[in-house]
């Protein structure tokens, strides 16, 4: 292989210098040679990493150069940056001959022989921080053999395996002849390197043969990136060496790398059309939260503004959704949910969640479905998804095979791996299937999912709030039926939401009216903006639709709001004061205080609660930018707390709050009736034949229990097999 200091630059006009050892007929071509400055870049600003190398070689075998750093290096830093991206295989081949002449690198093996030729050949020159980003969809022909940089979600990943680089292959003679083998294809020399022997037929020597770790990507791009509608597109990353092996789906990069083009194959035949990869150079993991949202220094200055302004929750809750009327106490804790608690990792290795989970179960037509879809658009990193078409493995990661390497089964991250550290919005909860739906119960309490699939035992991260929304368990809610018991899904699951609001679609005069005139307001300025786009309204300018869309327009607008929230997340970490402790430590004693004298009344609310109010208050404090959770901060949560937990955990046969309606499904008295049910059959079972039906429901009814009630135990007892029928009618338990 001839070095790269002799690698030619294609200039449009003057002919040509062939290059040794490589066909570079018809082309036009001229040297320009620039180690001489790279030798004077890294002697300035990498000579401690260059000597970290030598002495460190072989467990560390890459040099990390910043392009800022090369870039502001004076006017030859510009002119190397821009080399580098127009002619990356030369400029590597470059800093490598620079360090060769300048004698940057040196090394001695425990022999005390000179390793410093083998070191340089061997070590990685890797690039990062570039500050142009190139889309996935935005790749062309003209970036071929360019440095580019990509960022993207990694969706698959390949097991690290050894890749053959140089082949040396021994003929019947015992002759070796060595060949750099390309990427993607085997090949074996033509002929014999020794000129006296005419051997074709060769073996591969894997002793003398060189290897090189490699590890092949999928990266697809941020759903945060993509329009409407959009399918996100991906590029497969090709890894080798001491970057492989360090990502995993669901993480969040920044792949530096060569476009390469390799020519598709169809059924034997070559075709015209060629596949992309890219040819990866170095890899850099997304830490910042949220860093994809750029916040500018007047950006800084206005949101800083905005948070002392006192009005700033109401206008932050009617910015959300503003074409949907009414719902505040819904948006409230929608703007909480947003900024979200404070995620905390303990010495003992254990972690607390700081994301808040929210449900939200209504009749239809209630625009459920329309708020979770402007809040997914909201959040600076979402994922929505439908209940229907939502499997388990579209949650959370699928094995599939791979056809990336050589057909073994890979990971492929879902919808909640995908909208880590952001917010996952899952609609029509209650049409997912059972299975489906005890994917979620991992993701969300322990923010992980612990996959064992195909041979595979893997945990991937889900650092994501949950958003839900689900319909009655009879398509609407029954006014005098227990709310909890209408809501079809398991007590397992809701125990895991921080709020769960009851949305009726109760008639109201005032209120009717009031959403009538709003969603009128919202269509006729629709239709005013549709008609001005085909014909011209006459004298309607701006000012004129700014008017017009006053009652549907967002008091902040969305992308400030965006930038307000990763601002938020970012940079506020409030601390709880002694006084919001009280508040939040009083209301929670008073709530399970009821229970403390008399054993026979319900728990109201567990520890479970507690937490909620601890994040709730966080996420308000962080609404403020404060630095400081206030008494106000936990007087606002108590209450929607408070409000949340008397539409779904009120008990009106004890008349009290009872939160195992909730967490177990079944409710303190509801269990007292199993007992007292079970109890009758036995000691009405006295000649060993079983209890006659209608004495165990005329003595249940003495203790003062109604016969639907009764009804209603009784079938649950026989579904799950408590007692049998005799053939004479009787009842006996099993």
């Amino acid at each position: 292989m001839t070095s790269p200091l002799f690698q030619l630059i294609h200039i449009p006009s003057n002919p040509t210098i062939i290059q040794g050892g490589k066909d570079t007929s018809d082309v036009e071509l001229e040297i320009i040679d620039r180690a001489e400055e790279w030798a004077g870049f890294l002697k300035k600003k990498y000579k401690t990493e260059l000597n970290k190398l030598s002495r460190e070689y072989p467990s560390l075998v890459s040099l990390y150069i910043n392009y800022d750093t090369l870039e502001k290096f004076g006017k030859v830093g510009t002119i190397l940056a821009d080399d580098l991206l127009e002619h990356p295989g030369k400029t590597l081949g470059d800093i490598k001959d620079a360090i060769r002449a300048a004698h940057l690198i040196s090394g001695k093996n425990a022999e005390g022989e000179d390793i410093s030729e083998e070191i340089i050949s061997s070590i990685n020159i890797r690039f990062v921080h570039l500050p142009r980003k190139t889309q996935i969809r935005d790749i062309r022909a003209d970036n071929i053999n360019k440095f580019i940089s990509v960022d993207g979600i990694i969706r698959r990943v390949t097991e690290v395996r050894p890749r053959l680089v140089t082949g040396a292959f021994r003929c019947a003679n015992n002759h070796i002849t060595y060949k750099h083998q390309e990427y993607g294809s085997y090949s074996e020399p033509d002929i014999c390197g020794n000129a006296e022997c005419t051997l074709k037929k060769f073996e591969l020597v894997q002793s003398k043969s060189t290897f090189i770790d490699s590890q092949k990507l999928r990266v697809q791009e941020t759903p945060e990136g993509l329009r409407g509608g959009e399918q996100p597109q991906n590029i497969d990353i090709d890894c080798t060496d001491d970057i492989c092996g360090i990502v995993s789906p669901g993480d969040r990069v920044i792949v530096n790398g060569i476009l390469r083009s390799v020519q598709r194959i169809q059924g034997g035949q070559k075709s015209t059309v060629f596949d992309l990869y890219v040819e990866c150079n170095s890899i850099e993991i997304s830490v910042k939260e949220f860093e994809e949202v750029d916040i500018s220094e007047e950006d800084e200055k206005q949101i800083r503004e905005m948070a002392t302004d006192p009005q700033i929750y109401e206008k932050i809750s009617r910015s959300i959704a503003p074409t949907i009327y009414g719902n505040s106490e819904v948006k409230d804790a929608i703007v909480l949910q947003l900024f979200g608690g404070i995620a905390k990792e303990m010495p003992d290795g254990s972690s607390l969640r700081g994301d808040i989970h929210v449900l939200l179960v209504g009749d239809p037509g209630i625009a459920k479905s329309q708020l979770l879809r402007y809040v997914i658009k909201l959040a600076p990193r979402g994922i929505y998804t439908s209940g229907k078409s939502a499997s388990s493995a579209g949650l959370t990661a699928a094995a599939v095979k791979d056809d990336l390497g050589d057909g073994r089964w890979t990971l492929e991250a879902g919808a909640l791996v995908l909208a880590d550290k952001g917010m996952a919005a899952v609609d029509e909860m209650d049409k997912m299937q059972k299975d489906d739906r005890s994917s979620l119960h991992e993701a969300m309490e322990q923010q992980s999912i612990s996959i064992a699939k195909a041979g595979i035992n893997a945990t991937l991260r889900t650092r994501c709030s949950l958003l839900g929304a689900a319909n009655p368990k009879l398509g609407r809610f029954d006014e005098y039926g227990n709310i909890s018991e209408q809501i079809n899904m398991p007590p397992s699951l809701l125990s895991r939401f921080d709020l769960i609001f009851i949305m009726k679609d109760e008639p109201n005069p005032e209120r009717d009216l009031n959403i009538a005139r709003h969603i009128l307001k919202s269509h006729s300025a629709g239709e005013k903006i549709m008609r001005h786009k085909k014909y011209p309204i006459p004298g309607a300018d701006d000012e004129y639709f700014k008017k017009e869309l006053a009652p549907v327009t967002a008091e902040i607008d969305a992308v400030l709001l965006r930038k307000y929230l990763a601002y938020a997340k970012r940079n506020c970490f409030p601390l709880i004061t002694d006084d919001a402790k009280d508040v939040l430590v009083k209301y929670y004693q008073g709530l399970r205080s009821v229970a403390y004298e008399n054993q026979d009344k319900p728990v109201p609310v567990t520890a479970r609660q507690l937490e909620a109010l601890v994040r709730l208050a966080e996420a308000s404090a962080r609404v403020r930018l404060a630095d400081i959770i206030e008494i106000d901060d936990a007087k606002r949560v108590v209450k929607i707390v408070d409000d949340c937990l008397r539409q779904v955990a009120y008990d009106p046969k004890t008349g009290s709050l009872d939160i195992d309606k909730i967490t177990t499904g079944t409710s303190r008295s509801g269990r007292q009736l199993y007992r007292d049910l079970k109890e009758t059959i036995k000691q009405l079972n006295t000649d060993g034949k079983g209890a006659k039906k209608d004495e165990v429901f005329a003595d249940m009814e003495k203790k003062n229990y109604s016969k639907d009630e009764i009804e209603k135990t009784f079938k649950q007892m026989n579904n799950q097999g408590d007692f049998y029928v005799t053939s004479d009618g009787n009842i006996k338990l099993i």
